[in-house]
């Protein structure tokens, strides 16, 4: 069977991501799973890999089709764009705009089935506002790349899984925005991913917004009851095994003994914090809801170690790992 192709974004070239990504192309146990080609700059990769020590060749292609996922070579379709001189560990409007056009060649390449997934190294920010792109993130970039209103982020490491129904707004600007309508389609993505993914019948936990969950109206404004309650009771409706609205501060306990396959985070930080303290080195985010499978590393450009030589590829090896499983996958 032929082995399904991945495009791996490069990231911000000033960041940590031309270095994990020549890290975790070069082990040999991903060799098998698929046939990855970067998108990105070359002759950066190349000086990644002289920086890590690691022993690889980087092979310019023209077309995904012309990667063959050979052991010591990292095939790359180079969009070019980097001065070689272009320092580590500093924003860069420059490195904005490389990012920028990896991740749109990847979506073009994953709409168009020359790869079969995308799996995405850390940009940065406010080097991607600095060129003119004011997206606050991948998501959110890709959903737009991809023509599709809402999308949702979902983190996977090997004890939990986390959904989000909002990300990257301020924490008064989400409990604004979220609604049951909201609410209910969060927890449908989420619901029939992991379905697709093996689970026929999967137990969800909704955290609540407020301490306690609100304890019956003892703390917040009725959030609980007017925002979560009503979409919960349509999804149990349909057959769904979402329960809550739960207290987030044990939720997170109970879904890495098992109790749940997936929690429904109402926030970023509330469902990042507890997966970060599990490692980021085993985090993998996971886009839900486009009509392409992204996958990527779950921490940023580390601008502190930037082209040192220190930065793991832990996550990285695993979010490959599950974009070359998903892609196998209908």
């Amino acid at each position: 069977m032929t082995l399904p192709a991945i495009a791996v974004t490069m990231g911000d070239a000033t960041g940590v991501g031309p270095e994990v990504v020549v890290r975790a192309l070069a082990e040999p146990e991903l060799r098998g799973l698929a046939r990855p080609v970067v998108i990105g700059d070359a002759a950066r990769l190349a000086r990644a890999a002289e920086i890590c020590g690691v022993d690889v060749r980087i092979k310019p292609v023209a077309e995904p089709a012309e990667a063959s996922g050979d052991p010591g070579v990292i095939d790359v379709l180079d969009v070019g764009g980097i001065p070689p001189d272009l320092p580590f560990g500093e924003r860069s409007e420059i490195a904005g705009e490389g990012a920028y056009r990896y991740v749109a060649r990847a979506a073009e390449l994953a709409l168009s089935g020359q790869v079969q997934a995308i799996c995405t190294a850390p940009l940065n920010k406010a080097a991607l506002h600095a060129a003119g792109h004011r997206y606050p993130g991948h998501t959110e970039l890709l959903a737009e790349l991809c023509g599709v209103p809402e999308v949702s982020m979902m983190l996977s490491t090997g004890q939990v899984r986390v959904i989000h129904v909002t990300t990257h707004i301020g924490l008064v600007d989400a409990i604004e925005r979220i609604d049951p309508g909201l609410v209910e389609r969060t927890v449908r993505r989420g619901h029939r991913t992991m379905v697709d993914a093996g689970i026929a019948a999967p137990r969800i936990a909704v955290c609540g917004i407020n301490p306690h969950a609100g304890e019956n109206g003892l703390f917040g404004r009725g959030e609980e009851e007017s925002k979560i309650d009503p979409a919960l009771e349509i999804c149990r409706a349909d057959g769904i095994d979402a329960q809550g609205p739960l207290p987030a501060d044990t939720v997170f306990f109970r879904a890495g003994r098992g109790d749940f396959d997936l929690v429904v985070a109402m926030y970023h930080d509330q469902g990042h914090g507890p997966v970060k303290i599990l490692g980021l080195e085993a985090g993998v985010n996971i886009t839900v809801g486009l009509p392409v499978i992204r996958t990527s590393v779950d921490h940023g450009t580390a601008f502190d170690i930037a082209g040192t030589g220190r930065a793991e590829a832990g996550s990285m090896i695993e979010a490959l790992r599950q974009a070359s499983a998903l892609a196998g996958k209908p």
